[in-house]
């Protein structure tokens, strides 16, 4: 399994306004392992910057002169991307600025994003699993215990970057079922583990607890989420 975690910068809030990406930053995971096959573009964007827009990212009009326009770096994007999941905090915005930015090109060659990836927005699943509560991405940061103090402004790698590993954390329950720590699943350098633990032959002195009923309408409530969001039957809901 293939997943990029995206994030852009721009000159402003709205590509209907004129507004441009001048920065994509991308991290690859493959089977929820960083890889370090990152890309990570400037881009000149041909017009000025907004001055509430630089406060956010400081990228200036000036360092983005001699950076390639986005024409230029498309085909390299849109094949690192293809038939990846793309995993985005706030998905609208920088898939809006995205399919703004491949529309404008002058030949028909290329369709919107969700054409050639699906796409994750870890926003909208952050608001359904902490439901009234904040959940930008710093919030995140604290709620998952991943240190950002390193993040004073922000840049699309960087916060591509942070948000592989809020990802990473915030659906470990939604993987598949096997032996692996936890903890590390977000460090590429942990190794999986592969020892199973040792048996407990006396079998006298196991004790049996049985799932009271709130725990197993809370089991069917989950699995009922898991068909729905995999748009497939789940084999043990009975």
């Amino acid at each position: 399994m293939r997943q990029v975690v995206l994030d852009t910068e721009t000159t402003g809030l709205s590509p209907e306004q004129g507004h441009r990406i001048i920065e994509i930053g991308c991290v690859e995971l493959v089977n929820r392992r960083l890889t370090d096959n990152n890309l990570h573009l400037y881009l000149n964007p041909d017009r000025d910057i907004d001055a509430g827009a630089m406060q956010v990212h400081g990228i200036s009009n000036e360092f983005l002169t001699d950076k390639p326009r986005f024409h230029e770096v498309v085909d390299t994007l849109m094949d690192y991307l293809n038939d990846a999941e793309i995993i985005i905090h706030n998905a609208p915005f920088d898939v809006g600025f995205l399919n703004h930015e491949l529309k404008q090109l002058s030949h028909a060659k290329w369709q919107p994003l969700s054409h050639y990836c699906t796409i994750f927005d870890t926003l909208a699943f952050a608001r359904k699993k902490h439901p009234g509560q904040r959940n930008s991405l710093d919030v995140l940061c604290k709620r998952y215990d991943i240190n950002n103090t390193h993040r004073v402004l922000h840049g699309a790698l960087l916060d591509a970057q942070i948000l592989s590993h809020v990802y990473l954390r915030m659906t470990s329950e939604q993987k598949t079922l096997c032996l692996e720590d936890i903890k590390s699943e977000d460090d590429a350098s942990m190794p999986i583990a592969n020892q199973t633990p040792a048996p407990n032959n006396d079998q006298s002195k196991l004790k049996i607890v049985k799932a009271t009923p709130q725990e197993q309408k809370d089991h069917k409530d989950y699995l009922r989420f898991l068909e729905k969001k995999t748009e497939k039957n789940i084999l043990w809901n009975d």
